[in-house]
């Protein structure tokens, strides 16, 4: 991770302003972090430094059992919060956030602002129904789990969670996300090869034709 200095910090204030979120005057504080693909914005059991706001990429949050057993619990898109709840609550951030693509994040200092942000009215009515929100789409998840073959969910998966039309997400990982078996995902990916939609890679697969893959992605 790498804070972003001037111009190119001016930029992504003034492009991704946040401002209307805020009842105060929120960009003095702000700072602008680049990740690379791979790093973590938070790690399991650290303390928060600050509250960010993606702007561009994707990152995926999950969770270590005392087993090693790892869960994916949900990829995050921009615009979105994070670290929002550990705010509230003043716990240490349990879950990890590790980012799936170039990221870059608004970054708002906890220690700095969060007297601020407590007391906001207007930030806090927003967190409120940003919450809800995201809650309202993880029960949709779960639903989809049950209404919609595993071909039509693996290839919303697969376009959510790609990086620049390549898909490398570990089998073990999506068969828990996804609540299927580790043999009935392979048996859908090779389906998906053999139609041409996507082709096998060492680590991973290509993206081949997005077009058709949207098409099946369509959970409506």
């Amino acid at each position: 991770m790498k804070f972003l200095n001037n111009p190119m910090q001016n930029h992504y204030i003034e492009k991704y302003s946040i401002q209307s979120l805020f009842s105060f005057p929120i960009t003095p504080f702000i700072q602008v972090c680049e990740f690379e693909c791979g790093e973590f914005i938070y790690k399991e059991g650290s303390y928060p430094q600050y509250i960010y706001y993606l702007v561009e990429g994707k990152a995926k949050l999950y969770v270590t059992h005392e087993n090693g057993k790892v869960s994916l619990i949900n990829f995050l898109q921009a615009p979105t919060f994070m670290g929002e709840v550990e705010l509230l609550n003043s716990q240490r951030y349990s879950k990890a956030i590790q980012t799936v693509t170039k990221t870059i994040c608004l970054a708002i200092p906890i220690d700095t602002c969060k007297n601020k942000l407590l007391t906001d009215v207007i930030f806090l009515r927003y967190l409120c129904s940003f919450l809800s929100e995201k809650a309202t789409k993880i029960s949709a998840k779960y639903t989809q789990n049950q209404a919609y073959p595993l071909e039509n969910r693996l290839a919303a998966f697969i376009i959510l969670s790609a990086d620049d039309n390549f898909y490398k997400e570990k089998h073990t990982e999506v068969c828990e996300y996804l609540g299927v078996s580790y043999r009935h995902l392979l048996h859908v990916l090779a389906q998906l090869c053999k139609s041409n939609i996507i082709e096998k890679q060492s680590r991973g697969y290509i993206i081949r034709d997005k077009e058709r893959l949207r098409k099946l992605a369509e959970l409506n």
